[in-house]
């Protein structure tokens, strides 16, 4: 049975959306099966993964509201092993049309508790907010990644966030943790990054992945390409980070996998290069 986890931070800006689909891309060409769930209307995880957002396509609008099975709306992605749920801008009203729903908190449970067997993880990239898209997710999750951007403000929300989790925990879904806490966009000559990175550290302590993102132009430039940093830039520093958070996902999961080699990275650009 596959594991569900959220990507989630009510701020908006963090790394959410490239944290989730490139730790997905590296778990998946290390011979995982993977699935993105993209819950954020601006749709950027589906876009981020090379789907065209201008096609007639099914989305987890249509998923929720018509009649569609989850296999029928499922794509597969650039990388073998990695699939997604996409989504569009039509899912921005969504909050307001489940309110009405029975067990409107535990909808997207439901859907992808019926091909979880399918997938080694089911990573849901969340929207920056705590609504009922959100809580949806939460309800639905094994447990919770935060991506963090080590500035003043994404730490001043991070007590809103944690209380909604223990809410979450306390009256839909008793087995929620948080997995772990990604520190984004690190600049280590900053003084203020690095004050944070503390504040950060004191606040989760053995939570927060060794691993942090850096500042890094490819990373920025990936998804207007469709393409996660692995197919677009491996050799940056970017890549090098995801690659490496990948690893200590898996070992924290306690996780075999096929490593990240040079010519696993040469064959991977030679199948997308045609």
């Amino acid at each position: 049975m596959g594991k569900i986890i959220a990507f989630a931070n009510q701020k908006g800006g963090v790394g959410k959306t490239t944290t989730c689909i490139n730790l997905a891309a590296y778990v998946a060409a290390m011979g995982k099966k993977v699935l993105v769930v993209d819950l954020d209307p601006q749709g950027n995880a589906t876009s981020g993964l090379g789907i065209d957002k201008n096609k007639d396509l099914k989305t987890v609008y249509d998923l929720i509201f018509g009649e569609y099975k989850i296999e029928e709306v499922i794509l597969p992605t650039l990388l073998e092993g990695l699939d997604i749920l996409p989504s569009t801008v039509d899912l921005a009203g969504a909050e307001l049309e489940m309110i009405q729903m029975p067990q409107r908190e535990k909808i997207m449970k439901g859907l992808l508790d019926s091909v979880r067997d399918s997938y080694d993880f089911i990573m849901i990239d969340c929207p920056p907010s705590l609504g009922l898209i959100t809580v949806n997710a939460l309800t639905a999750s094994n447990s919770v990644i935060i991506p963090m951007q080590c500035e003043y403000y994404p730490l001043m929300g991070i007590t809103q966030l944690m209380n909604t989790i223990r809410l979450i925990k306390f009256h839909l879904n008793p087995s929620i943790d948080v997995e772990g806490v990604v520190m984004t966009m690190k600049d280590k000559r900053s003084n203020l990054t690095n004050e944070v990175s503390d504040e950060i550290l004191k606040f989760f302590g053995k939570k927060v992945f060794f691993t942090y993102i850096p500042r890094n132009i490819r990373l920025a430039e990936a998804p207007s390409h469709g393409e996660p940093i692995l197919i677009y830039e491996p050799s940056s520093k970017g890549a090098d980070a995801y690659l490496s958070l990948a690893e200590e996902f898996l070992d924290r999961n306690n996780i075999k996998y096929n490593p990240i080699t040079k010519e696993t990275k040469i064959k991977i650009r030679e199948v997308n290069n045609g």
